[in-house]
């Protein structure tokens, strides 16, 4: 079987998110498993808040077509999700919105989650670790897009502590944890090939 390209990125772009670092780490974890990995910013995909009449008048903006794009291109998406209000981050569900609508060449709705294996983590302050943001990213991939997501999931919490010198994650067993989810999502995006 082919070795299947790997998409990361964070719902955040703040400067110094433990988001973005962990996005970082899957990225570097997969490139040591020999995996071809794209990481990526949503900041250089900028869109304007998610707007049905907006889409009617001119369709999707060029970003979101862009950003759909380099999700087909690859078979596994490993996304880095903070936890805003006990919820995804307005950025990532904006930018999810987008790329949903996105339909060329009499693609089905939702063409970028389907036939690709999602993995998802956070890193959070709060004690959960961002669990709620999980499981509404879950929910929304899930349920809303028809995509097909990964039981194993992580959430670190203690983000000012998450990460070691090397930007590893600190925790060993987090770390294995870690590994052994990025090891299914790569066995999972293989078999969508």
């Amino acid at each position: 079987m082919p070795t299947p390209k790997i998409l990361t990125f964070a719902g955040s772009t703040r400067i110094g998110s433990s988001n973005a670092k962990l996005a970082a780490l899957a990225a570097k974890e997969l490139t040591l498993l020999d995996i071809e990995v794209t990481r990526i910013s949503l900041q250089d995909y900028a869109l304007p808040l998610y707007d049905p009449d907006l889409e009617a008048r001119s369709g999707p903006p060029d970003a979101a077509v862009k950003l759909k794009h380099m999700m087909m291109a690859h078979r596994g998406v490993f996304i880095a999700s903070p936890d805003y209000s006990a919820s995804v981050t307005p950025l990532l569900k904006n930018a999810i919105d987008w790329v949903s609508r996105v339909r060329e060449k009499g693609d089905p709705l939702y063409a970028a989650f389907r036939n690709r294996a999602f993995a998802i983590g956070s890193v959070s302050p709060d004690p959960s670790g961002g669990l709620h943001s999980l499981q509404a990213l879950r929910q929304i991939l899930e349920i809303g897009c028809g995509a097909l997501v990964i039981p194993e999931q992580l959430a670190v919490a203690g983000a000012d502590d998450a990460f070691d010198e090397m930007g590893n994650i600190a925790d060993t067993h987090l770390a294995n944890k870690f590994h052994a989810q990025l090891a299914r999502l790569v066995e999972m995006a293989r078999l969508m090939g």
